[in-house]
Protein backbone atom coordinates (compact mmCIF):
# COMPACT_ATOMS: atom_id res chain seq x y z
CA UNK A 1 0.00 0.00 0.00
CA UNK A 2 2.88 2.33 0.74
CA UNK A 3 4.29 1.78 -2.73
CA UNK A 4 0.97 2.59 -4.36
CA UNK A 5 0.55 5.65 -2.20
CA UNK A 6 4.05 6.85 -3.07
CA UNK A 7 3.37 6.35 -6.77
CA UNK A 8 0.19 8.38 -6.58
CA UNK A 9 1.85 11.16 -4.58
CA UNK A 10 4.84 11.19 -6.95
CA UNK A 11 2.61 11.50 -10.00
CA UNK A 12 0.70 14.36 -8.44
CA UNK A 13 3.98 16.05 -7.44
CA UNK A 14 5.36 15.63 -10.98
CA UNK A 15 2.22 17.14 -12.47
CA UNK A 16 2.45 20.06 -10.06
CA UNK A 17 6.13 20.69 -10.87
CA UNK A 18 5.56 20.39 -14.62
CA UNK A 19 2.55 22.69 -14.52
CA UNK A 20 4.84 25.30 -13.02
CA UNK A 21 8.10 24.61 -14.87
CA UNK A 22 6.79 24.29 -18.45
CA UNK A 23 4.97 27.65 -18.59
CA UNK A 24 7.94 29.31 -16.88
CA UNK A 25 10.35 27.86 -19.46
CA UNK A 26 8.19 28.93 -22.40
CA UNK A 27 7.79 32.39 -20.97
CA UNK A 28 11.56 32.75 -20.56
CA UNK A 29 12.18 31.61 -24.17
CA UNK A 30 9.54 33.98 -25.53
CA UNK A 31 10.97 36.90 -23.61
CA UNK A 32 14.51 36.26 -24.86
CA UNK A 33 13.25 35.85 -28.45
CA UNK A 34 11.38 39.16 -28.31
CA UNK A 35 14.45 40.87 -26.89
CA UNK A 36 16.59 39.67 -29.82
CA UNK A 37 13.98 40.54 -32.48
CA UNK A 38 13.30 44.00 -31.07
CA UNK A 39 17.03 44.79 -30.87
CA UNK A 40 17.79 43.71 -34.43
CA UNK A 41 14.62 45.34 -35.75
CA UNK A 42 15.82 48.66 -34.31
CA UNK A 43 19.19 48.24 -36.02
CA UNK A 44 17.51 47.42 -39.35
CA UNK A 45 15.27 50.49 -39.03
CA UNK A 46 18.36 52.70 -38.44
CA UNK A 47 20.08 51.29 -41.53
CA UNK A 48 16.90 51.81 -43.55
CA UNK A 49 16.78 55.45 -42.46
CA UNK A 50 20.43 55.96 -43.46
CA UNK A 51 19.82 54.24 -46.80
CA UNK A 52 16.78 56.40 -47.54
CA UNK A 53 18.94 59.54 -47.14
CA UNK A 54 21.94 58.21 -49.03
CA UNK A 55 21.13 59.90 -52.35
CA UNK A 56 24.72 60.97 -53.01
CA UNK A 57 28.08 59.14 -53.08
CA UNK A 58 28.97 60.61 -49.69
CA UNK A 59 25.69 59.25 -48.24
CA UNK A 60 26.41 55.80 -49.65
CA UNK A 61 29.92 55.93 -48.23
CA UNK A 62 28.58 56.88 -44.76
CA UNK A 63 26.06 54.03 -44.95
CA UNK A 64 28.79 51.57 -45.91
CA UNK A 65 30.94 52.72 -42.98
CA UNK A 66 28.07 52.17 -40.54
CA UNK A 67 27.26 48.71 -41.93
CA UNK A 68 30.88 47.61 -41.87
CA UNK A 69 31.43 48.79 -38.33
CA UNK A 70 28.27 46.96 -37.26
CA UNK A 71 29.48 43.82 -39.01
CA UNK A 72 32.87 44.02 -37.31
CA UNK A 73 31.37 44.76 -33.90
CA UNK A 74 28.59 42.17 -33.74
CA UNK A 75 29.76 39.71 -36.40
CA UNK A 76 26.39 39.78 -38.09
CA UNK A 77 25.93 40.16 -41.88
CA UNK A 78 24.00 43.14 -43.31
CA UNK A 79 22.72 43.73 -46.88
CA UNK A 80 21.17 46.93 -48.26
CA UNK A 81 19.58 46.90 -51.73
CA UNK A 82 17.88 49.54 -53.87
CA UNK A 83 14.37 49.48 -55.28
CA UNK A 84 15.39 47.17 -58.14
CA UNK A 85 17.08 44.73 -55.71
CA UNK A 86 20.61 45.68 -56.64
CA UNK A 87 23.01 45.61 -53.67
CA UNK A 88 24.09 49.02 -52.34
CA UNK A 89 26.10 47.78 -49.33
CA UNK A 90 26.87 44.14 -48.57
CA UNK A 91 28.65 43.02 -45.39
CA UNK A 92 29.02 39.25 -45.72
CA UNK A 93 25.56 38.31 -46.99
CA UNK A 94 25.26 35.59 -49.63
CA UNK A 95 22.90 37.22 -52.14
CA UNK A 96 22.09 33.96 -53.90
CA UNK A 97 20.60 32.41 -50.76
CA UNK A 98 16.91 31.74 -51.32
CA UNK A 99 15.98 32.82 -47.79
CA UNK A 100 17.73 36.17 -48.34
CA UNK A 101 15.94 36.64 -51.68
CA UNK A 102 12.55 35.87 -50.16
CA UNK A 103 13.13 38.26 -47.23
CA UNK A 104 14.24 41.09 -49.60
CA UNK A 105 11.27 40.58 -51.90
CA UNK A 106 8.81 40.72 -49.00
CA UNK A 107 10.46 43.90 -47.64
CA UNK A 108 10.43 45.61 -51.07
CA UNK A 109 6.71 44.85 -51.31
CA UNK A 110 6.34 46.58 -47.90
CA UNK A 111 4.85 43.44 -46.34
CA UNK A 112 4.58 43.17 -42.56
CA UNK A 113 7.36 41.02 -41.11
CA UNK A 114 6.33 37.50 -40.24
CA UNK A 115 5.97 36.52 -36.59
CA UNK A 116 9.20 35.03 -35.39
CA UNK A 117 9.04 31.59 -33.85
CA UNK A 118 10.00 31.18 -30.20
CA UNK A 119 13.69 30.38 -29.91
CA UNK A 120 14.84 27.19 -28.24
CA UNK A 121 18.33 25.88 -27.49
CA UNK A 122 18.11 23.84 -30.71
CA UNK A 123 16.78 26.59 -33.01
CA UNK A 124 18.57 27.79 -36.22
CA UNK A 125 21.80 29.74 -35.66
CA UNK A 126 20.65 32.69 -37.83
CA UNK A 127 17.52 34.83 -37.67
CA UNK A 128 16.63 37.09 -40.66
CA UNK A 129 15.34 40.59 -39.91
CA UNK A 130 14.20 42.57 -42.98
CA UNK A 131 12.93 46.18 -43.24
CA UNK A 132 11.87 48.30 -46.24
CA UNK A 133 13.71 51.53 -47.13
CA UNK A 134 11.49 54.58 -47.57
CA UNK A 135 7.95 55.47 -46.60
CA UNK A 136 4.89 53.29 -46.75
CA UNK A 137 3.93 54.77 -50.15
CA UNK A 138 7.33 54.80 -51.81
CA UNK A 139 9.70 51.86 -51.14
CA UNK A 140 13.25 52.64 -52.28
CA UNK A 141 14.93 49.38 -51.21
CA UNK A 142 15.34 46.97 -48.34
CA UNK A 143 17.66 46.05 -45.48
CA UNK A 144 18.35 42.48 -44.27
CA UNK A 145 20.29 41.53 -41.15
CA UNK A 146 21.43 37.96 -40.49
CA UNK A 147 21.15 38.06 -36.70
CA UNK A 148 23.03 35.42 -34.74
CA UNK A 149 20.89 33.50 -32.20
CA UNK A 150 23.83 31.92 -30.37
CA UNK A 151 23.74 34.25 -27.37
CA UNK A 152 19.94 34.06 -27.10
CA UNK A 153 19.93 30.28 -27.38
CA UNK A 154 22.67 30.02 -24.73
CA UNK A 155 20.68 32.28 -22.36
CA UNK A 156 17.54 30.22 -22.92
CA UNK A 157 19.46 26.99 -22.29
CA UNK A 158 20.86 28.37 -19.02
CA UNK A 159 17.41 29.48 -17.90
CA UNK A 160 15.89 26.12 -18.75
CA UNK A 161 18.68 24.34 -16.90
CA UNK A 162 18.04 26.40 -13.78
CA UNK A 163 14.29 25.65 -14.01
CA UNK A 164 15.00 21.94 -14.54
CA UNK A 165 17.32 21.80 -11.54
CA UNK A 166 14.74 23.64 -9.42
CA UNK A 167 12.01 21.25 -10.57
CA UNK A 168 14.21 18.26 -9.79
CA UNK A 169 14.96 19.59 -6.33
CA UNK A 170 11.24 20.21 -5.79
CA UNK A 171 10.46 16.67 -6.95
CA UNK A 172 13.01 15.23 -4.56
CA UNK A 173 11.55 17.32 -1.75
CA UNK A 174 8.01 16.23 -2.61
CA UNK A 175 9.07 12.58 -2.71
CA UNK A 176 10.78 12.81 0.67
CA UNK A 177 7.72 14.54 2.10
CA UNK A 178 5.47 11.88 0.57
CA UNK A 179 7.65 9.14 2.06
CA UNK A 180 7.47 10.71 5.52
CA UNK A 181 3.72 11.29 5.27
CA UNK A 182 3.03 7.79 4.00
CA UNK A 183 4.99 6.27 6.86
CA UNK A 184 3.29 8.56 9.37
CA UNK A 185 -0.16 7.70 8.05
CA UNK A 186 0.26 4.00 7.35
CA UNK A 187 2.35 2.95 10.35
CA UNK A 188 -0.56 2.97 12.84
CA UNK A 189 -2.84 1.51 10.17
CA UNK A 190 -0.44 -1.37 9.63
CA UNK A 191 -0.07 -1.93 13.37
CA UNK A 192 -3.84 -1.82 13.88
CA UNK A 193 -4.39 -4.13 10.93
CA UNK A 194 -1.94 -6.65 12.36
CA UNK A 195 -3.41 -6.47 15.84
CA UNK A 196 -6.97 -6.79 14.57
CA UNK A 197 -6.05 -9.67 12.27
CA UNK A 198 -4.31 -11.45 15.15
CA UNK A 199 -7.33 -10.93 17.38
CA UNK A 200 -9.79 -11.92 14.65
CA UNK A 201 -7.93 -15.18 14.08
CA UNK A 202 -8.91 -16.25 17.61
CA UNK A 203 -12.60 -15.38 17.14
CA UNK A 204 -15.28 -17.57 15.58
CA UNK A 205 -16.19 -16.93 11.99
CA UNK A 206 -19.19 -14.66 11.32
CA UNK A 207 -22.46 -16.50 10.96
CA UNK A 208 -23.80 -15.75 7.50
CA UNK A 209 -23.28 -11.98 7.59
CA UNK A 210 -21.75 -10.33 4.51
CA UNK A 211 -18.58 -8.44 5.35
CA UNK A 212 -18.49 -4.76 4.54
CA UNK A 213 -15.65 -5.39 2.09
CA UNK A 214 -18.19 -6.81 -0.34
CA UNK A 215 -19.95 -3.46 -0.50
CA UNK A 216 -16.94 -1.13 -0.57
CA UNK A 217 -13.70 -0.98 -2.53
CA UNK A 218 -10.31 0.34 -1.60
CA UNK A 219 -6.73 -0.88 -1.27
CA UNK A 220 -6.29 -4.54 -0.28
CA UNK A 221 -4.79 -3.58 3.09
CA UNK A 222 -7.74 -1.36 3.98
CA UNK A 223 -10.22 -3.99 2.80
CA UNK A 224 -8.42 -6.61 4.87
CA UNK A 225 -8.62 -4.33 7.91
CA UNK A 226 -12.30 -3.65 7.23
CA UNK A 227 -12.98 -7.37 6.95
CA UNK A 228 -11.18 -8.03 10.24
CA UNK A 229 -13.07 -5.23 11.99
CA UNK A 230 -16.35 -6.49 10.54
CA UNK A 231 -15.62 -10.01 11.73
CA UNK A 232 -14.61 -8.74 15.14
CA UNK A 233 -17.76 -6.61 15.42
CA UNK A 234 -19.88 -9.58 14.42
CA UNK A 235 -18.12 -11.78 16.95
CA UNK A 236 -18.61 -9.19 19.69
CA UNK A 237 -22.30 -8.91 18.79
CA UNK A 238 -22.65 -12.68 18.89
CA UNK A 239 -20.85 -12.72 22.23
CA UNK A 240 -23.20 -10.08 23.62
CA UNK A 241 -26.17 -12.08 22.34
CA UNK A 242 -24.76 -15.19 23.94
CA UNK A 243 -24.19 -13.32 27.19
CA UNK A 244 -27.76 -12.05 27.27
CA UNK A 245 -29.04 -15.50 26.41
CA UNK A 246 -26.90 -17.01 29.17
CA UNK A 247 -28.28 -14.53 31.71
CA UNK A 248 -31.83 -15.21 30.58
CA UNK A 249 -31.36 -19.00 30.61
CA UNK A 250 -29.62 -18.92 33.98
CA UNK A 251 -32.28 -16.72 35.54
CA UNK A 252 -35.05 -18.85 34.07
CA UNK A 253 -33.41 -22.09 35.17
CA UNK A 254 -32.87 -20.88 38.73
CA UNK A 255 -36.40 -19.71 39.27
CA UNK A 256 -37.81 -23.19 39.72
CA UNK A 257 -35.24 -24.27 42.37
CA UNK A 258 -35.77 -20.98 44.17
CA UNK A 259 -39.54 -21.45 44.07
CA UNK A 260 -39.13 -24.98 45.47
CA UNK A 261 -36.80 -23.63 48.16
CA UNK A 262 -39.34 -20.96 49.06
CA UNK A 263 -42.06 -23.59 49.40
CA UNK A 264 -39.84 -25.68 51.68
CA UNK A 265 -39.04 -22.65 53.80
CA UNK A 266 -42.73 -21.84 54.10
CA UNK A 267 -43.42 -25.43 55.22
CA UNK A 268 -40.70 -25.15 57.87
CA UNK A 269 -41.97 -21.86 59.28
CA UNK A 270 -44.06 -23.46 62.05
CA UNK A 271 -41.35 -25.99 62.93
CA UNK A 272 -38.62 -23.41 63.50
CA UNK A 273 -37.98 -22.75 67.18
CA UNK A 274 -38.33 -19.23 68.53
CA UNK A 275 -34.60 -18.90 69.03
CA UNK A 276 -34.01 -19.40 65.27
CA UNK A 277 -36.98 -17.39 63.97
CA UNK A 278 -34.86 -14.33 63.25
CA UNK A 279 -32.40 -16.40 61.23
CA UNK A 280 -35.28 -18.06 59.41
CA UNK A 281 -36.82 -14.70 58.47
CA UNK A 282 -33.44 -13.48 57.26
CA UNK A 283 -33.00 -16.57 55.09
CA UNK A 284 -36.49 -16.12 53.66
CA UNK A 285 -35.77 -12.46 52.86
CA UNK A 286 -32.54 -13.40 51.10
CA UNK A 287 -34.36 -15.99 48.99
CA UNK A 288 -37.00 -13.41 48.08
CA UNK A 289 -34.29 -10.89 47.22
CA UNK A 290 -32.50 -13.45 45.05
CA UNK A 291 -35.79 -14.25 43.30
CA UNK A 292 -36.39 -10.55 42.62
CA UNK A 293 -32.84 -10.19 41.31
CA UNK A 294 -33.28 -13.11 38.91
CA UNK A 295 -36.59 -11.68 37.70
CA UNK A 296 -34.94 -8.32 37.03
CA UNK A 297 -32.04 -9.97 35.21
CA UNK A 298 -34.50 -11.87 33.05
CA UNK A 299 -36.43 -8.69 32.25
CA UNK A 300 -33.19 -6.86 31.43
CA UNK A 301 -32.05 -9.63 29.10
CA UNK A 302 -35.39 -9.59 27.30
CA UNK A 303 -35.35 -5.77 27.04
CA UNK A 304 -31.85 -5.78 25.55
CA UNK A 305 -32.61 -8.41 22.92
CA UNK A 306 -31.17 -6.99 19.68
CA UNK A 307 -34.08 -8.30 17.60
CA UNK A 308 -36.30 -5.64 19.12
CA UNK A 309 -34.00 -2.76 18.19
CA UNK A 310 -34.56 -0.57 15.19
CA UNK A 311 -37.91 -2.02 14.12
CA UNK A 312 -41.01 0.02 13.42
CA UNK A 313 -43.79 -0.35 15.94
CA UNK A 314 -46.72 -2.45 14.78
CA UNK A 315 -50.34 -1.73 15.62
CA UNK A 316 -50.00 -3.90 18.73
CA UNK A 317 -46.96 -1.83 19.80
CA UNK A 318 -48.83 1.48 19.83
CA UNK A 319 -50.70 2.88 22.77
CA UNK A 320 -52.39 5.95 24.13
CA UNK A 321 -49.88 7.29 26.69
CA UNK A 322 -52.53 9.19 28.65
CA UNK A 323 -54.56 6.01 29.15
CA UNK A 324 -51.49 4.09 30.31
CA UNK A 325 -50.55 6.92 32.69
CA UNK A 326 -54.07 6.98 34.14
CA UNK A 327 -54.02 3.22 34.62
CA UNK A 328 -50.64 3.22 36.36
CA UNK A 329 -51.59 6.11 38.64
CA UNK A 330 -54.73 4.22 39.60
CA UNK A 331 -52.59 1.20 40.44
CA UNK A 332 -50.00 3.17 42.46
CA UNK A 333 -52.18 5.63 44.37
CA UNK A 334 -52.55 3.42 47.43
CA UNK A 335 -48.80 2.88 47.71
CA UNK A 336 -48.18 6.63 47.50
CA UNK A 337 -50.78 7.28 50.18
CA UNK A 338 -49.08 4.80 52.51
CA UNK A 339 -45.72 6.51 51.81
CA UNK A 340 -47.19 9.94 52.56
CA UNK A 341 -46.51 11.24 49.06
CA UNK A 342 -49.06 13.09 46.95
CA UNK A 343 -49.53 12.64 43.23
CA UNK A 344 -50.52 16.10 42.03
CA UNK A 345 -53.99 16.26 40.41
CA UNK A 346 -55.30 18.84 37.96
CA UNK A 347 -58.14 21.01 39.20
CA UNK A 348 -61.24 20.15 37.24
CA UNK A 349 -61.66 23.60 35.66
CA UNK A 350 -58.13 24.96 35.61
CA UNK A 351 -56.14 25.42 32.44
CA UNK A 352 -53.19 23.29 31.66
CA UNK A 353 -50.20 25.55 31.12
CA UNK A 354 -47.49 24.39 28.71
CA UNK A 355 -44.09 23.70 30.16
CA UNK A 356 -41.00 25.47 28.86
CA UNK A 357 -39.91 22.49 26.81
CA UNK A 358 -43.32 21.96 25.23
CA UNK A 359 -43.69 25.65 24.45
CA UNK A 360 -40.35 25.61 22.76
CA UNK A 361 -41.55 22.91 20.41
CA UNK A 362 -45.04 24.28 20.04
CA UNK A 363 -46.39 21.19 21.78
CA UNK A 364 -49.00 20.50 24.45
CA UNK A 365 -48.37 19.65 28.09
CA UNK A 366 -50.92 17.34 29.70
CA UNK A 367 -50.81 16.45 33.39
CA UNK A 368 -52.56 13.34 34.67
CA UNK A 369 -52.53 12.57 38.38
CA UNK A 370 -54.32 11.27 41.45
CA UNK A 371 -54.31 12.67 44.96
CA UNK A 372 -55.59 11.49 48.31
CA UNK A 373 -58.59 13.29 49.81
CA UNK A 374 -57.98 15.99 52.40
CA UNK A 375 -59.82 13.94 55.04
CA UNK A 376 -57.44 11.00 54.52
CA UNK A 377 -60.35 8.60 54.08
CA UNK A 378 -58.52 6.76 51.34
CA UNK A 379 -60.79 7.91 48.52
CA UNK A 380 -58.82 9.11 45.59
CA UNK A 381 -59.40 11.00 42.37
CA UNK A 382 -57.91 10.57 38.94
CA UNK A 383 -57.79 13.09 36.12
CA UNK A 384 -57.28 12.46 32.48
CA UNK A 385 -57.11 15.80 30.76
CA UNK A 386 -57.65 16.53 27.10
CA UNK A 387 -55.91 19.71 25.99
CA UNK A 388 -56.43 21.09 22.47
CA UNK A 389 -53.56 22.48 20.45
CA UNK A 390 -52.53 26.10 21.01
CA UNK A 391 -54.30 28.80 19.03
CA UNK A 392 -52.61 31.19 16.58
CA UNK A 393 -51.10 33.22 19.41
CA UNK A 394 -49.44 30.14 20.89
CA UNK A 395 -51.58 30.11 24.05
CA UNK A 396 -53.71 27.18 25.16
CA UNK A 397 -57.45 27.69 25.43
CA UNK A 398 -58.22 27.43 29.12
CA UNK A 399 -61.88 26.60 28.57
CA UNK A 400 -61.05 23.48 26.61
CA UNK A 401 -59.29 21.62 29.43
CA UNK A 402 -61.70 18.97 30.59
CA UNK A 403 -61.36 16.66 33.57
CA UNK A 404 -63.96 13.86 33.81
CA UNK A 405 -66.16 14.07 36.90
CA UNK A 406 -66.12 11.29 39.50
CA UNK A 407 -68.62 8.47 39.30
CA UNK A 408 -71.20 7.58 41.95
CA UNK A 409 -68.63 5.89 44.14
CA UNK A 410 -66.65 9.10 44.49
CA UNK A 411 -63.71 7.97 42.39
CA UNK A 412 -62.79 9.14 38.93
CA UNK A 413 -63.01 6.77 35.98
CA UNK A 414 -59.64 6.28 34.30
CA UNK A 415 -61.01 7.65 31.01
CA UNK A 416 -58.49 7.72 28.18
CA UNK A 417 -57.10 11.20 27.76
CA UNK A 418 -55.99 11.82 24.22
CA UNK A 419 -52.79 13.83 23.80
CA UNK A 420 -53.14 16.47 21.10
CA UNK A 421 -50.34 17.27 18.67
CA UNK A 422 -49.58 20.87 17.65
CA UNK A 423 -51.64 20.46 14.46
CA UNK A 424 -54.63 19.04 16.29
CA UNK A 425 -54.11 15.35 15.54
CA UNK A 426 -54.15 12.64 18.18
CA UNK A 427 -50.72 11.39 19.23
CA UNK A 428 -50.07 7.71 19.92
CA UNK A 429 -46.79 6.47 21.36
CA UNK A 430 -44.94 3.87 19.29
CA UNK A 431 -44.65 1.41 22.16
CA UNK A 432 -46.86 -1.29 23.57
CA UNK A 433 -48.97 -0.41 26.59
CA UNK A 434 -47.31 -3.21 28.57
CA UNK A 435 -43.80 -1.89 27.91
CA UNK A 436 -44.78 1.71 28.74
CA UNK A 437 -46.55 0.51 31.89
CA UNK A 438 -43.41 -1.38 32.93
CA UNK A 439 -41.27 1.74 32.42
CA UNK A 440 -43.74 3.89 34.37
CA UNK A 441 -43.82 1.33 37.16
CA UNK A 442 -40.07 1.71 37.57
CA UNK A 443 -40.27 5.52 37.66
CA UNK A 444 -43.25 5.58 40.03
CA UNK A 445 -41.70 2.90 42.24
CA UNK A 446 -38.50 4.92 42.62
CA UNK A 447 -40.45 8.08 43.42
CA UNK A 448 -42.63 6.24 45.95
CA UNK A 449 -39.63 4.59 47.66
CA UNK A 450 -37.11 7.44 47.66
CA UNK A 451 -38.90 10.82 47.42
CA UNK A 452 -39.75 10.83 51.10
CA UNK A 453 -42.89 11.62 53.11
CA UNK A 454 -44.46 14.97 52.30
CA UNK A 455 -43.15 15.05 48.73
CA UNK A 456 -45.24 15.63 45.61
CA UNK A 457 -45.04 13.64 42.38
CA UNK A 458 -46.25 14.90 39.02
CA UNK A 459 -46.76 12.89 35.84
CA UNK A 460 -46.88 14.96 32.66
CA UNK A 461 -47.21 14.11 28.99
CA UNK A 462 -45.65 16.45 26.47
CA UNK A 463 -46.22 16.20 22.70
CA UNK A 464 -43.89 17.64 20.08
CA UNK A 465 -43.50 16.93 16.36
CA UNK A 466 -42.67 13.23 16.02
CA UNK A 467 -42.19 12.61 19.74
CA UNK A 468 -44.12 12.20 22.96
CA UNK A 469 -42.48 12.52 26.38
CA UNK A 470 -43.84 11.12 29.64
CA UNK A 471 -42.18 12.74 32.64
CA UNK A 472 -42.39 11.59 36.26
CA UNK A 473 -41.02 14.28 38.57
CA UNK A 474 -41.00 14.74 42.31
CA UNK A 475 -39.76 17.35 44.77
CA UNK A 476 -38.26 14.81 47.14
CA UNK A 477 -34.76 14.51 48.51
CA UNK A 478 -33.26 13.69 45.10
CA UNK A 479 -29.75 12.31 44.66
CA UNK A 480 -26.26 13.72 44.80
CA UNK A 481 -25.17 15.45 41.54
CA UNK A 482 -22.23 13.08 41.08
CA UNK A 483 -24.60 10.08 41.27
CA UNK A 484 -27.12 11.38 38.72
CA UNK A 485 -25.39 9.93 35.64
CA UNK A 486 -24.92 6.53 37.33
CA UNK A 487 -28.57 5.84 38.15
CA UNK A 488 -29.13 3.87 34.94
CA UNK A 489 -26.01 1.77 35.52
CA UNK A 490 -26.65 -1.85 36.38
CA UNK A 491 -26.67 -2.67 40.11
CA UNK A 492 -25.89 0.93 41.08
CA UNK A 493 -27.66 2.14 44.20
CA UNK A 494 -27.33 5.68 45.44
CA UNK A 495 -26.43 6.73 48.94
CA UNK A 496 -30.07 7.65 49.65
CA UNK A 497 -31.45 4.28 48.47
CA UNK A 498 -33.46 2.22 50.92
CA UNK A 499 -32.78 -1.50 51.37
CA UNK A 500 -34.59 -4.02 49.23
CA UNK A 501 -33.86 -2.96 45.65
CA UNK A 502 -31.65 -4.65 43.08
CA UNK A 503 -30.31 -1.62 41.22
CA UNK A 504 -31.67 -2.88 37.89
CA UNK A 505 -34.98 -1.02 37.61
CA UNK A 506 -33.80 2.05 35.68
CA UNK A 507 -31.48 -0.10 33.57
CA UNK A 508 -34.47 -2.20 32.51
CA UNK A 509 -36.56 0.92 31.84
CA UNK A 510 -33.80 2.47 29.75
CA UNK A 511 -33.33 -0.73 27.74
CA UNK A 512 -37.09 -0.91 27.07
CA UNK A 513 -37.18 2.71 25.93
CA UNK A 514 -34.20 2.23 23.61
CA UNK A 515 -35.66 -1.00 22.26
CA UNK A 516 -38.61 1.02 20.95
CA UNK A 517 -36.53 3.82 19.43
CA UNK A 518 -36.79 6.15 22.43
CA UNK A 519 -34.63 7.29 25.30
CA UNK A 520 -34.83 7.54 29.06
CA UNK A 521 -33.15 10.38 30.94
CA UNK A 522 -32.80 11.02 34.67
CA UNK A 523 -32.76 14.71 35.55
CA UNK A 524 -32.41 16.78 38.68
CA UNK A 525 -35.34 18.98 39.73
CA UNK A 526 -34.67 22.40 41.17
CA UNK A 527 -34.39 23.18 44.02
CA UNK A 528 -34.53 19.48 44.92
CA UNK A 529 -36.03 16.33 43.58
CA UNK A 530 -35.67 13.91 40.70
CA UNK A 531 -37.36 13.44 37.33
CA UNK A 532 -37.45 10.51 34.91
CA UNK A 533 -38.25 11.54 31.31
CA UNK A 534 -39.28 8.85 28.81
CA UNK A 535 -39.08 10.23 25.24
CA UNK A 536 -40.72 7.96 22.67
CA UNK A 537 -41.50 8.15 18.94
CA UNK A 538 -45.03 9.32 18.28
CA UNK A 539 -47.49 8.11 15.65
CA UNK A 540 -49.84 10.88 14.52
CA UNK A 541 -53.37 9.84 13.65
Amino acid sequence: MRRRLLIVLTVFAALAVLSFAVPLSLTAATSRTQQLVLGRSGDADRFATLADGAGSPDGVRALADEVNRYHELYGENVLVVDARGAPIVNAGVVVTDSRISAALAAARRNQRPQHQDRLTPWSAPVLLVARPVGTGVQVNGAVVIEASTAAARAAIARTWAVIAVGGLVAMIGFMLLALVLSRWVLRPLAAMSGAVAELTATLPKPRGRAPITRNYGGPPEVRALAESVDAMATAVGDSADAQRQLVADTAHAMRNPLAALMIRLDSLEYAVPATASATFRGATAEVERLTALLDDLLELAVAETPASFGTAASEEEQCDPAQVVADRIDAWVSAFQEAGIQLAALPRTSAVQPSDSSAAYGGTNVAVARASSSEGSGASSSAAAHVPPPDDSGAINSTAAHVPPPDDSGTLNPTAARVSAPDGGEVTAAISSAALAQILDVALSNSCRYAGAGAHTHVTIEAEPGWVTVRVADDGIGVAPEELAKLTTRFFRGTTAVPGGTGLGLSIAQALARAHGGELAVEAVQPHGLAVAIRLPAVLR
